[in-house]
């Protein structure tokens, strides 16, 4: 939808222009005549001869033809303003700053629909309505401040809310950080934010464009549209970060199984970003962190050394890198006993580095150099330098500058005395440079950058299974939960090894089948959806006479309809399952199993089609993989099956999308096999 007449038109028309900047008509004018625009501007105002000094016509009927129509006029004015304008002048790009369409009910929404109507006939663009504008490399489109100056080697912004596309900048300006395009698309009743990074990735070029995108998203209404243009721009060289909001509302999706209880939409925006190698971002002051560590050089590894004259600073970024996976080694030997000696006394060079609050911008150099040149176990500095007023630390920061340009290692420069420093910081930046003014900040940003995977290979390769099979059990059922029979059936022909079980509804039936199974053995209750809940899973039965008594017990719970006996089995429990969000493929969980899924909420999600190397990500990234590995004694399970069993799981549910949910808790897995104790599926059809 994204066409040269936004992004570069040679005619401008204002509909709705004033005079009065204090109205948003009369301040986009001033914006875009303060920019600089090279090409005509036409002003539409009946009550004005001039607007701003631009000569103003009464009707759209009589402007010649435009490329770009800024519309700020009613809601219930733009429809046939618009309808003139695509069939009468030529226009094929229109920007809507006005409200009252689709997000105030359903005559807004009829607006919008006539409107997109009258645009698409003429294969036009639009942004809107209800939004601040757009700002390109050719004009200023916006009617909100502050407007930045356009970089082109600054960020792209491409926001679903206008007001949060202000206070990034705002915020982003003030911590030096540039931008380049900025579009505000609101309502996105044409072209979304998916839509503008189609246009990017399809016309990017790398020597040219920005390399960094930022994302600011309260919908996405094409996941696939989205993770296939960020994964190929990405993979050419761009960098992308985004906010989603309101991720964590379960909306009405009844959560009837651990998987629901448990899943979030948030768990799936995360996998999609992670999938399409996004760096996912939960506020703006984190999205302008990752944005700024994207203007320096790439963190390589997790070593990173804090030079500080402050400790409690250095004490807190050492604690947010832990706990992000970063890590903050030791410096020891005979190079870090000689920089000591380039040091006042009382200075630590143990890491953090501390060279104290006398510490001087010629000392802070020799450490950078140590680090640079002397120190193989650093990947990075984090600088923590600011002032308590007492002197000028221009030299420090000056020092700063000269070693951000020539190291090798990546550099982060925290100034966080933005009162005391004020001058000495915006000389800084005023050299190109972006400040981390909060420590903490810039640690948890700094490991979700790094933490943040590249882009899954469009080809993923995944286990064979018995789709013939797996479809014929899928097309007989209508909707629902399924049935003991029918969830063996699927397991078994996607080939994820089960435990031998028994179920019956007739106890003679069970004691005469029971004799095929060794004790001890454990019965459960067929019907209620929670068996645990309504007391009903029996452990170490070890004689007929028990399962006699207890399959008369179980039949008496309400909703029972069986009993199913199963082997004991002794390892460690692990879970899988699956949870599908409208829209999106479905997202794969996996995590420890049994009680602790839910005590513990140790899980990981993947979006399907899950990789080898993706589901092994999601193992390794849980809080329990050292009791997965073997921890204290305690023997490990067979990591290598249950990777192999998540990508099961997933060619699963791509051979049965109608599956909405599903559980297998749990899986017993030991150092020789996994096997799935219970399982739980749910489907809806399409």
């Amino acid at each position: 939808m994204v066409n040269q007449e936004l992004l570069n038109p040679k005619t401008i028309t204002i509909i709705g222009a004033s005079n009065d900047t204090g109205k948003p008509g009369g301040n986009m004018l001033k914006n875009i005549l303060a920019g600089g625009f090279s090409g005509i501007i036409y002003a539409v105002n009946p009550k004005e001869k001039k607007v701003q000094g631009i000569t103003s016509f009464a009707e759209v009927k009589d402007i010649p033809q435009t490329d770009l129509a800024i519309i700020a006029i009613p809601a219930k004015y733009c429809p046939e303003t618009i309808k003139n304008l695509a069939e009468e002048k030529n226009t094929k790009a229109f920007i809507i700053i006005s409200a009252g369409f689709g997000e105030a009910g359903e005559q807004g929404k009829q607006w919008e629909q006539e409107i997109i109507t009258s645009i698409n006939s003429v294969n036009g663009c639009l942004i809107g309505p209800n939004c601040i504008g757009a700002i390109t490399e050719s004009y200023k489109g916006v009617f909100t401040a502050p407007v930045p100056q356009f970089n082109p080697k600054g960020c792209d912004l491409i926001s679903g809310s206008g007001a949060t596309a202000v206070f990034i900048m705002e915020a982003g300006m003030a911590l030096g950080v540039s931008f380049a395009n900025v579009f505000s698309v609101g309502n996105a009743a044409q072209t979304g934010v998916e839509d503008i990074l189609e246009y990017m990735d399809e016309n990017f070029n790398a020597e040219k464009d920005p390399l960094v995108k930022l994302l600011y998203l309260e919908t996405i209404s094409n996941p696939q549209k989205l993770l296939k243009h960020a994964s190929s721009l990405i993979k050419k060289g761009a960098k992308i970060a985004a906010i989603k909001a309101g991720s964590t509302a379960e909306g009405s999706r009844a959560a009837t199984s651990h998987t629901g209880a448990i899943a979030s939409s948030d768990m799936t925006v995360r996998a999609l970003f992670n999938k399409a190698g996004i760096v996912y971002c939960s506020s703006r002051e984190e999205l302008l962190s990752v944005a700024s560590i994207f203007n320096y050089r790439k963190l390589e590894g997790k070593n990173i050394a804090i030079i500080t004259h402050a400790g409690g600073s250095a004490v807190m970024l050492a604690d947010e890198l832990s706990k992000g996976g970063l890590k903050v080694p030791e410096i020891s030997g005979l190079d870090a006993e000689k920089l000591k000696t380039f040091l006042y006394p009382g200075s630590s060079v143990a890491n953090p580095i501390d060279f104290l609050a006398t510490g001087t911008a010629e000392q802070l150099g020799i450490i950078i150099d140590y680090c640079e040149h002397k120190f193989d176990n650093i990947d990075a500095m984090a600088v923590v330098f600011g002032s308590p007023g007492l002197f000028d630390v221009e030299n420090v920061y000056n020092v700063l500058s000269v070693k951000l340009e020539i190291c090798n290692k990546p550099i982060f420069p925290v100034l966080p005395s933005v009162v005391n420093a004020q001058r000495e910081i915006q000389s800084f930046l005023k050299k190109g440079h972006i400040n981390f003014p909060d420590e903490v900040v810039l640690g948890k940003a700094l490991s979700q950058v790094f933490k943040t995977p590249e882009p899954i290979s469009e080809e993923i390769s995944l286990p064979k299974i018995d789709v013939k099979k797996i479809r014929s059990v899928i097309d007989m059922v209508t909707e629902g939960y399924l049935d003991a029979e029918q969830t063996e059936k699927l397991l078994d022909a996607a080939r994820i090894p089960r435990v031998t079980e028994l179920v019956e509804n007739s106890k003679e039936k069970l004691l005469t089948a029971i004799d095929s199974l060794k004790f001890p053995v454990v019965m459960k209750v067929v019907g209620p959806l929670h068996k645990s809940d309504a007391k009903g899973v029996v452990l170490n039965i070890t004689s007929k006479e028990e399962v006699s008594e207890t399959f008369d017990r179980l039949m008496q719970i309400d909703s029972a309809t069986a009993v199913m006996v199963q082997p004991q089995l002794a390892g460690l429990e692990l879970f899988v399952g699956v949870m599908k969000e409208p829209g999106f493929n479905h997202t794969i969980l996996c995590g420890l199993g049994g009680i602790f899924i839910e005590v513990l909420n140790d899980v990981s999600a993947g979006l399907s089609p899950i990789s080898k190397n993706e589901a092994q990500q999601m193992v390794q990234s849980l809080r329990g993989y050292k009791l997965i590995q073997g921890a204290r004694g305690q023997k490990g399970v067979d990591e290598n099956q249950f990777v192999e069993i998540i990508q099961r799981l997933s060619a699963l549910v791509e051979a049965a999308p109608e599956i909405t949910e599903m559980d297998i808790n749990p899986l017993i897995g030991t150092q020789k096999n996994i096997v799935a104790v219970d399982a739980r599926v749910r489907l809806k059809k399409l």
